[in-house]
């Protein structure tokens, strides 16, 4: 499906060289949003949030208004809200951009968020390793809550938000939303039984909101513009932009905003200006570690929920990572499994055992020692892993893996050889 929107109608609009400070935000319509929804009722601002269909833009993809909704009408009447910012997804950096160059679309997106919640106190949980992000975003709330945007009553309204930042320790599991919130309570970052989900019983047993910081974003815009503006942009599934991470083998690697319905060999060549000269794209890996590979016979499927689902596509967090004919499959998915084995925290056997066991298996097929059986053996691990896992970390660490089962097994019958065959076509 085609998109249906125009180049020039963007959430976020960026420039790479203007860090976008309070007044200039301001200026530019900022707060709009957010005024018009202290003027109005909590449930409005949820109704309109649920018609632009606006999805989670962290990887799960659930609708962002009915999230809200289930916080809002729980009885419990201490609630909080929590801003995602770990971004520990390898090849993910829109959400480090949006908090250093737009840090306030940011904060306006999760002050009508705790106000339809119905939450007076929240956290942007942000990695360690984004020291310039905590800074900005500490600087931003501080000057918002001076302008009388965030603190007691804000604007008059009645409405209340404390919001403060929370410095994550670098585990990749602590993006897992309930492994979050144990670390936010002071407790190991593991994930926790589900349900009950934290809309129900979050922080402190509480419950909570979490939303990633690009879904957040876009909810200024929503609110200011109104559900058929937003819908109007995307396709009918897919409604609104994605921002997306594209790095790897071609010529712009760069952040870029895509609206949805484009097709991914769009985003490669027109975005990203296609693959380095005299190189053809052997492989893309579409939404970061536990994305999948995908052969460049697949570029034609657009990004759009449905129709990625349907090839079996994770969009993800939107990381695109583009692999040329130089590369070797098998070393790729195995730089990925030990990524995984390295962070996993160990709680489950599935995910434990498996990572390591397929690690194993990987490393004999890629010296050629393996033995009859050991490529079943693999695909029978991650099915495993996918089907018993605790979390999403063990659900998803296979997913490379099987893809490329799938799509490149030739190079698990023949290990090294289309390694091999490319590094004497670079000496020619």
């Amino acid at each position: 499906m085609s998109s249906r929107n125009d180049s020039d109608r963007m959430i976020f609009n960026f420039n790479f060289d203007e860090y976008v400070d309070f007044e200039t935000y301001r200026k530019r319509g900022g707060f709009s949003g957010m005024q018009k929804a202290l003027a109005g009722n909590p449930i409005s601002v949820i109704d309109q949030i649920r018609l632009s269909g606006l999805r989670g833009r962290g990887g799960a993809a659930f609708p962002a208004g009915t999230k809200i909704d289930m916080v809002r009408n729980n009885q419990e009447e201490e609630r909080y809200i929590i801003c995602n910012a770990d971004e520990g997804e390898p090849g993910t950096f829109k959400d480090r951009f949006i908090m250093t160059h737009l840090p306030y679309q940011l904060l306006e997106g999760i002050i009508i968020s705790a106000y339809a919640a119905g939450a007076e106190q929240g956290f942007i949980y942000v990695r360690h390793e984004y020291p310039e992000a905590q800074k900005e975003m500490r600087k931003a709330i501080k000057i918002a809550e001076e302008a009388g945007y965030l603190g007691d009553n804000i604007l008059d309204s009645g409405f209340s938000l404390r919001l403060e930042i929370f410095s994550g320790a670098g585990s990749y599991l602590c993006g897992e939303e309930t492994a979050l919130l144990s670390s936010i309570e002071g407790k190991k970052g593991r994930p926790r039984v589900k349900p009950p989900y934290p809309t129900v019983s979050g922080l402190r047993e509480k419950p909570t909101l979490i939303n990633n910081v690009e879904t957040l974003a876009n909810i200024p815009k929503i609110i200011a513009n109104g559900a058929e503006w937003y819908r109007a942009i995307g396709t009918d599934d897919s409604s609104g932009t994605k921002l997306i991470s594209l790095s790897g083998d071609v010529k712009k690697r760069g952040l870029y905003e895509v609206p949805f319905g484009t097709s991914f060999h769009e985003i490669i060549y027109s975005y990203g200006g296609g693959p380095k000269d005299g190189r053809e794209i052997k492989a893309v890996n579409i939404g970061g570690a536990s994305g999948v590979l995908i052969p460049p016979e697949l570029l034609h499927v657009s990004l759009e929920y449905g129709s990625c689902a349907e090839a079996e596509i994770t969009i993800g967090s939107g990381a695109i990572f583009v692999l040329d004919d130089t590369r070797d499959i098998l070393d790729n998915v195995h730089n990925r499994l030990r990524f995984f084995l390295h962070e996993s925290c160990g709680k489950c056997t599935p995910c434990r055992e498996g990572l390591r066991q397929a690690s194993i298996l990987l490393e004999r097929i890629r010296e050629g020692t393996s033995a009859d059986g050991d490529i079943e053996k693999l695909e029978r691990y991650t099915n495993a892993m996918q089907d018993a896992s605790f979390c999403g970390l063990g659900q998803a660490a296979g997913n490379s893996l099987k893809s490329s089962l799938k799509y490149y097994r030739s190079e698990y019958l023949q290990p090294g050889m289309a390694a091999m065959h490319e590094k004497e076509k670079v000496t020619v």
